[in-house]
Order: structure tokens, then C-alpha cells, then sequence
């Protein structure tokens, strides 16, 4: 059986010195680098959080600006695309027009070449005609 005597009461002693003890020498300390942590975790999200929306920002400041330097691309593009057409069309339309006069001026000198021939064959025509009749009859006519 239990008796009570002295040496329960310094064992009551002995658990409170040992709970004060542990206490100040383990349960604060550790208490307090877990609440250091803790706090500093919380920080760390807040820059964190506080980062990304910057980074979000950003990019989206990027991407309007790359909006605006692609259109301002495009746009450049298109002129340019339109000038060099409206070159090539003129320079295609004076090559036409030289084409033509070209032509029609080949087509003049033909037209003198034949004009030439017909009026030489009529020159010539009575004497054909009596020499293939005289060569047909066989006399000369």
C-alpha cells in the first residue's frame, strides 16, 4: 500500500521544479522559434503574393506594349506592301506602254513592207501574166 510521508511531499516538489524547469529552459524557447517562424513564413507569402502581382503587372504591361509594337509592324508592313504594289503597277504600266508603241510601230513597218510588195507585184503583174501565158500557150504573146 501507498504511505504518506515526506517523501511524497518533495516528489510534489521535486514535479513542480522539474515542470518550471522544463518550461523556461525547453517549452519557451522552442515555443518562441516556432512563433519566429511562423511569422516569417507569413512575411515570406506576403512578399511572395506582393511579387506576383508585380510579376503579373508587368507582363501585362509587357503584352500591351508588344500589342502595340506588332500593330505599329503591321501597319508599316501594309505600307510598304502597298508601295511596292503601287511601284510595280506603274513600273508594269510604263513597260506596257513601251510594249505598245514597240508593237504598233513594228506593226506600221509591216504594214509599209506589205504596202511595198503589193504595189511592186501589181507593178509587175502584166509581165507575170504574159510570161506564164506564153509559157502555157507555149509562144510568146
Amino acid at each position: 500500500m501507498i504511505t504518506m510521508d515526506i517523501t511524497l511531499v518533495i516528489q510534489i516538489i521535486n514535479m513542480f521544479v522539474l515542470m518550471f524547469l522544463l518550461n523556461s529552459v525547453l517549452y519557451k524557447p522552442v515555443k518562441k522559434i516556432l512563433k519566429e517562424r511562423s511569422e516569417k513564413l507569413l512575411g515570406m507569402q506576403a512578399d511572395i503574393s506582393k511579387s506576383e502581382n508585380n510579376a503579373q503587372l508587368r507582363q501585362a504591361e509587357v503584352d500591351a506594349k508588344m500589342a502595340k509594337a506588332s500593330g505599329k509592324a503591321k501597319a508599316a508592313l501594309d505600307t510598304a506592301r502597298a508601295e511596292a504594289q503601287a511601284a510595280g503597277d506603274s513600273k508594269l504600266a510604263e513597260i506596257k506602254a513601251a510594249a505598245d508603241a514597240d508593237k504598233a510601230k513594228q506593226l506600221a513597218e509591216i504594214s509599209s513592207q506589205i504596202e511595198n510588195a503589193r504595189k511592186t507585184l501589181h507593178g509587175n503583174l502584166e509581165g507575170f501574166a504574159a510570161e506564164m501565158a506564153g509559157k502555157i500557150l507555149g509562144r510568146s504573146l
